[in-house]
C-alpha cells in the first residue's frame, strides 16, 4: 500500500472556543516501532467533552496544540514487526484512553483529544493494545462504530460494569436523548430491560418511541417534578438504575426515583444548581449504589463490541458532516445545540 506523504490535520491553537480548532497539512510519519500500527481514520464521533475541552472548562489537563477528539473507527494500513493481532485491512475503533486496559481507570492523564494527541486528523499512529478490533463481518458504518468509543463504552460500564448486578426485566432510565441516554436505550432494550427517558420534547418522545421501542417516555418540562413520574409508571418502586448526566442538577431527583438497593450510574455534569443536594442522605436512605463512570476499559470495549455484533445492533447517529473547516465548526454547533437525538459524526474524506 503507497501512503501519502502529507495528511489533514486539526489542531487546538487555544482555548478560546471552537473556532481555535484550525486545519493544517502536515507531514505523515509512517515509521512504525515494532508494536504499534498506523490506522487511516475514517470517521469521528463527539461527545460534550471535547466541546468544553475547546473552551477550557475540561477539569483534567489539555495539551498545547493538541489534536482534538478521541472518538473513531478506521482501517489499519501498516503494522510493526511484532504486532501478531492486527493486520493491515483491519477495521478498529480507538480506546478513550490507549492505556485503561481493564480494571477501574488509574490515570487520567492519557486521554485522546486532551492530554495527548486525538483522532481529527486522517491518520494515526497506535500502540497495538490501544485500539479495539470489530469483526471482518461489522455490521457498522464507520460513523456508528466511532459512537462506540466513549459513548458506547460508558454506557456499557453504566448498565453491566457491575459484575451480575443487572439482569433482564429490571428497569432502567435515561435522562436525555443524548448519545450516551440513546446507546444505553439500545443496549438495555437488547437485554429485555423496561426502559424510560425524559426529554423537553413530546415530539422527541414520540420518535424515540417508534424507532427505538422505549416503554415509557416523560418531558420533564411538562411534568417538572419527573421523579413522580418514574415512580408512577414503576408502580411506586423504582428503577433498578439511572443513567445520570446532569450531576448536581438531577442527582436528587434521580435517587428519588430509583428502587430500596437500586442504582446510579453517575456519568456527566450537564446541569447545575446553586445548592447543592443531598446526596448522602438519600444514597443511606434508599441503600443505593452510587458508581461513578469514567468511560471505561479496553476490556469493557471488546465486550461492548461483542454484543453489539452479536445482536446486530445499529448505533444513533443523528448527524454526519464533512471534513471540510466549516463543516467542522458546524459539528461542533450541532452538538453544543443539544438538538439531535443521539450521536454528532464527522466523515473524515
Amino acid at each position: 500500500m503507497v501512503l501519502p506523504t502529507t495528511q489533514i490535520t486539526y489542531r487546538l491553537t487555544s482555548k478560546s472556543g471552537i473556532e481555535a480548532i484550525k486545519r493544517f497539512e502536515e507531514p505523515l510519519n509512517t515509521d512504525l516501532d515494532a508494536y504499534e500500527v498506523l490506522i487511516n481514520i475514517k470517521a469521528v464521533a463527539l461527545n460534550y467533552r471535547d466541546l468544553i475541552i475547546t473552551t477550557g472548562e475540561y477539569p483534567l489537563p489539555v495539551g498545547d496544540n493538541v489534536i482534538p477528539i478521541s472518538d473513531a473507527s478506521g482501517v489499519v494500513v501498516k503494522v510493526g514487526a511484532a504486532v501478531s493481532d492486527l493486520q493491515v485491512g483491519d477495521r478498529v475503533i480507538t480506546n478513550c484512553n490507549p492505556n485503561h486496559l481493564y480494571g477501574p481507570v488509574k490515570d487520567f492523564t492519557n486521554g485522546l483529544g486532551n492530554s495527548q494527541d486525538g483522532v481529527l486528523t486522517q491518520y494515526r499512529t497506535f500502540p497495538h493494545y490501544g485500539v479495539t478490533k470489530l469483526p471482518k463481518d461489522s455490521h457498522l458504518s464507520h460513523e456508528e462504530a466511532a459512537s462506540l468509543v466513549c459513548a458506547g463504552v460508558t454506557a456499557w460500564n453504566a448498565i453491566f460494569g457491575l459484575k451480575d448486578h443487572f439482569t433482564p426485566g429490571q428497569s432502567v432510565l435515561m435522562l436525555g436523548t443524548g448519545g450516551v441516554s440513546m446507546i444505553s436505550l439500545i443496549l438495555a432494550k437488547a437485554a429485555g430491560a423496561v426502559t424510560i427517558i425524559t426529554s423537553s420534547s413530546d415530539e422527541k418522545l414520540q420518535y424515540i418511541k417508534e424507532k427505538y421501542g422505549v416503554d415509557y417516555g416523560i418531558n420533564y418540562r411538562t411534568h417538572p417534578d419527573w421523579e413522580k413520574e418514574v415512580m408512577k409508571v414503576t408502580n411506586g418502586e423504582g428503577v433498578d438504575l439511572v443513567i445520570e448526566n446532569g450531576g448536581n442538577g438531577t442527582i436528587a431527583k434521580s435517587l428519588a426515583s430509583i428502587k430500596i438497593g437500586g442504582q446510579v450510574s453517575l456519568i456527566g455534569f450537564l446541569s447545575y444548581v446553586e445548592e447543592k443536594p443531598d446526596v448522602v442522605g438519600a444514597v443511606l436512605m434508599k441503600s443505593a449504589i452510587l458508581r461513578g463512570i469514567a468511560v471505561g476499559s479496553k476490556e469493557l470495549s471488546e465486550q461492548l463490541v461483542h454484543f453489539v455484533h452479536t445482536k446486530k445492533l445499529g448505533m444513533p447517529v443523528a448527524k454526519v458532516f464533512g471534513f471540510s473547516e466549516e463543516q467542522v465548526y458546524e459539528a461542533y454547533a450541532s452538538l453544543k445545540s443539544q438538538s439531535e437525538i443521539g450521536k454528532v459524526a464527522i466523515r473524515i474524506d
